[in-house]
């Protein structure tokens, strides 16, 4: 086996030893370094001390490492101190302890000898396998998913963000009650358990699907709201441009350069969660709306997509996605796969897309290189600096949708506000200024051109 980063990393094989597909394996720095810690310093409860565990099903060797690093920043940016991290090469996930009865308990020696209190696995857990697994290693268990939750929680700042994580949370919770411990349930079932009343689990379930129906007839509410919202900036046929991309690629920081939204820019995964929507101009003087969304990731759980679906139709249904790539990510191809993949699943992928690799002051040109042959359109930034914004505001100019109506009108001077929406909403090729009023000749789109049609040239 080479090393990571060296020729000859190879694809999953049935014929490798036995003993080499089923070894755990450390990650080379996945350790919490004392320099990192620093940057969670804000948070005053003492750190939680986790041991992190992959399984690896398929790829080489790099991806299952890349997947252990990303891994390791979700866990820091939850507040975590990161003290080891294994992986072990299988053909799937074992069905009762995720890594294996054997792997287990060597998974529990390495627990007691750095002293963790926590697990976090690189995958979704049955829950059977959260209580199994729990059961050997003897401390806290949880997976990625509950992970990426947690984290959500912690940044959900809005009423619509933060019914929208517990959403998420209680549909993740509910099929998972009885996986974690005794003290949620009095008992199973068999001798002691049967007579009236409701168990416990049963209890805390009925809760659960209460609270859940209350959420979701919560946020119908304010799906409405932005539907409204949405379907008035239709209306003025206004141009949308959603900006997505992997979480911390830079989307807010290139949001504020394009905009001045003043958006909080923070160096960590999912720093913001809630949409922000703001005006930009194109060179040609033309106004359209550029949205900021709710970054993604590797595995993105699907009980988040759910809860946020009504925010992730902003994406949905623009006239077209700003694809923010970090340049200076180790595997930037990997983002841009899984970026597409949440795309897909929230049926995004016939919308125009344009590729714009952030972070130009810091990417190694080896890796840009790469991405020119990937998406030979893409658009080159540094949202930090503000080198590459032009070309990237003349893409725009040249991808967004076009007036399709051409027309002459002799507005009057009362009615200024219709060449207001000329100027912006539509491309005005002549303008004089007559007796009667503001003489233009114009393109705009149909609901514009109905307006103008009662003043003829």
């Amino acid at each position: 086996m080479t090393q990571p980063g060296g020729a000859g990393i190879h694809e999953f094989d049935d014929s490798l030893d036995l003993d080499e597909r089923r070894a755990l394996r450390r990650i080379p720095g996945i350790t919490t370094e004392l320099q990192d810690v620093s940057e969670v310093e804000y948070r005053q409860l003492r750190l939680e001390r986790v041991v992190l565990i992959g399984v690896w099903t398929s790829g080489t060797l790099l991806d299952a490492e890349h997947s252990m690093q990303e891994l390791k920043a979700l866990a820091e940016t939850a507040g975590s101190l990161v003290l080891d991290g294994l992986v072990q090469r299988r053909a799937k996930p074992d069905p009762a302890t995720y890594v294996g009865s054997g792997k287990a308990k060597e998974l529990r020696d390495v627990v007691v000898s750095v002293g963790a209190d926590t697990v976090v696995c690189d995958g979704e857990l049955t829950p059977g396998q959260l209580r199994q697994l729990e059961a050997v290693v003897k401390v806290k268990v949880i997976d990625r998913t509950a992970l990426i939750l947690d984290i959500f929680a912690q940044h959900a700042t809005s009423r619509e963000g933060k019914a929208q994580v517990e959403l998420a949370q209680l549909s993740y919770l509910l099929p998972r009650l009885r996986g974690w411990g005794e003290a949620l349930s009095r008992t199973g079932g068999g001798i002691g358990t049967r007579g009236p009343g409701e168990t416990k689990i049963e209890t805390d379930r009925r809760r659960i699907r209460t609270r859940v129906a209350r959420l979701r007839k919560e946020l119908a509410g304010i799906q409405t709201t932005r539907d409204v919202k949405r379907q008035e900036r239709r209306r003025h046929e206004v141009p949308s441009v959603a900006i997505a991309g992997y979480t911390n690629a830079g989307k807010s920081s290139l949001l504020n350069r394009l905009t001045g939204a003043g958006v909080l820019v923070e160096n960590a995964l999912f720093a913001t969660l809630d949409p922000t929507v703001r005006k930009v101009e194109t060179n040609d003087g033309r106004t359209f709306t550029l949205t900021d969304t709710v970054g993604f990731v590797r595995h993105l759980p699907h009980q988040l997509v759910e809860a946020f679906r009504s925010t992730l139709e902003e994406v949905a249904q623009a006239d077209l996605i700003v694809h923010v790539v970090d340049g200076s990510d180790v595997d930037p191809e990997g983002q841009i796969t899984a970026v597409h993949e949440v795309l897909s699943e929230i049926g995004a992928t016939d919308v125009p897309e344009l590729v714009v690799v952030n972070k130009l002051d810091i990417t190694d040109p080896l890796v840009a290189a790469r991405l020119r042959r990937i998406a030979p359109d893409a658009v080159f930034v540094s949202a930090r600096s503000g080198e590459g914004v032009p070309e990237l505001l003349a893409a725009l100019s040249g991808r967004l949708p076009r007036p399709e109506i051409d027309v002459e009108a002799l507005v009057p001077y009362s009615r200024g506000d219709l060449v207001s929406r000329v100027h912006s909403e539509g491309e005005v090729q002549e303008t004089r200024f007559e007796p009667d009023g503001t003489w233009l000749a114009a393109r705009v789109g149909p609901g514009l051109a109905a307006a103008l049609a009662e003043f003829p040239a």
